[in-house]
C-alpha cells in the first residue's frame, strides 16, 4: 500500500495541558484534533500501513498494548511509562512482563506526530487510534475513534496486577474483571474475540495442553493432531518464552475463525475455553453466534472497542512530549 503524502498544516491549539486537569469520557469527540492536528490519524494510519506490512504480528501487538492500558487507570497511557527514580511503571506486572511489546513502534508514531502538531496529541489518543488501524489493517472492521485523552502522569504496578484479565482465571472472576470495568458479558466475549490475531507464550497455556481438557469445555476435547504440535511446542518444563497463536487457522487476519476453535474445544487458553464451559450458558451462546455471524461478531467488537475506549482517568493528565516519560 503505498504511502501517503500529507500535506495538512497543523496549529497548536489549547488542547495541550500543562497542569493535570480531570476527565470524563463526555470529554472525548470525533472532532478533538479537527484544527490543532488535522493529519494526526493520518500519521498514525501511515506508520501503522508500514509497521503491519514488515511484521502482521504488530497487529495484535499493538491491539493488546491498548487493551492493557485500559483496563489500568483507564485508557491513559500509563502502561508506557518506563520506570524512573520517582515513578514504578506498569511494564513488570505479571501479565506485561517479558510478554507486552510495540513500545518502539509507539515511540516512532510520537515522534512523527511531534514533528507535525508538536504537544498536541495524546500518547493515550496515538494508541487508541493505531489499535483500531491494526484491526483494519489485518482485515477487521473500522471504527470512529473518539479523542481527546489526557495522558496520565502516574502509573499503577499494583493495579495492573489485579485488574488485567489472566489465562488461569476462571470464567466468573473473567467476568467480574469487565463488569467493573463497565464492559458487559457481551462486550467481554467480543473482546476476546480479538485473540484471533494474538499469540500467546508457552508458560499460559502449559496449564491448559497438559491438563484435562473435558474439564474447560463441554465441547470435544482438542484434536490429538494439533495437541501434539502444541506440546513440540511448549514442554512440560522450559521453553517458557515460546509461543503458538491463539487461532491457528488463521493467525493473521482479523475473522471470526476463533469462535469456531472453541466450539472444537480448540481454545490455546483456559481462559479462552471456558467461555464454552458448562457454567457458561450466555457466553456459550455468544461463541456459537459470533461464530455463525461473522458480521455480528464485527459490529459488536467495534462497538465494544469504543465502549473500552471511552474508559478514561478520572484523575485527568498531560500531553506527553514523549510517551516512556511524564513531562518536566
Amino acid at each position: 500500500m503505498a504511502a501517503l503524502l500529507l500535506f495538512l498544516a497543523c496549529v497548536v491549539g489549547t488542547q495541550y495541558f500543562t497542569i493535570l486537569e480531570a476527565q470524563d469520557p463526555s470529554q472525548l469527540s470525533l472532532d478533538y484534533y479537527s484544527k490543532s492536528c488535522p493529519a494526526a490519524e493520518h500519521i498514525v494510519r501511515q506508520e501503522m500501513e508500514c509497521a503491519v506490512r514488515q511484521n502482521p504480528r504488530n497487529a495484535a501487538i499493538i491491539l493488546r498494548l491498548h487493551f492493557h492500558d485500559c483496563f489500568v487507570q483507564g485508557c491513559d497511557g500509563s502502561v508506557l511509562l518506563d520506570d524512573t527514580a520517582t515513578l514504578i511503571g506498569e511494564k513488570q506486572a505479571d501479565q506485561n512482563a517479558n510478554s507486552l511489546k510495540g513500545f518502539d513502534l509507539i515511540d516512532k508514531i510520537k515522534v512523527k506526530l511531534e514533528a507535525e502538531c508538536p504537544k498536541v496529541v495524546s500518547c493515550a489518543d496515538l494508541l487508541a487510534i493505531a489499535a483500531r488501524d491494526a484491526v483494519i489493517l489485518v482485515g477487521g472492521p473500522y471504527w470512529d475513534v473518539p479523542v481527546g485523552r489526557l495522558d496520565s502522569k502516574t502509573a499503577s504496578l499494583e493495579k495492573a496486577n489485579i485488574d488485567i484479565p489472566t489465562p488461569k482465571q476462571g470464567l466468573f472472576t473473567l467476568i467480574s474483571k469487565f463488569l467493573v470495568k463497565g464492559l458487559s458479558i457481551t462486550d467481554m466475549v467480543a473482546l476476546v474475540g480479538s485473540h484471533t490475531i494474538g499469540v500467546s507464550r508457552c508458560v499460559n497455556f502449559r496449564e491448559r495442553i497438559y491438563g484435562n481438557f473435558q474439564l474447560t469445555s463441554k465441547f470435544a476435547p482438542a484434536s490429538e493432531i494439533y495437541l501434539t504440535k502444541l506440546k513440540e511446542t511448549c514442554p512440560m518444563e522450559g521453553r517458557d518464552d515460546n509461543i503458538s497463536p491463539m487461532d491457528y487457522i488463521t493467525p493473521i487476519v482479523f475473522d471470526n475463525a476463533f469462535f469456531g476453535s472453541l466450539l472444537r474445544g480448540d481454545g490455546l487458553l483456559n481462559s479462552d475455553q471456558k467461555l464454552t464451559s458448562l457454567i457458561g450458558f450466555q457466553t456459550t451462546n455468544l461463541v456459537i453466534k459470533y461464530w455463525a455471524d461473522p458480521i455480528a461478531f464485527f459490529k459488536q467488537f467495534s462497538d465494544s472497542m469504543v465502549k473500552m475506549g471511552n474508559i478514561t482517568n478520572p484523575e485527568g493528565g498531560e500531553v506527553r512530549k514523549n510517551c516512556r516519560f511524564v513531562n518536566t
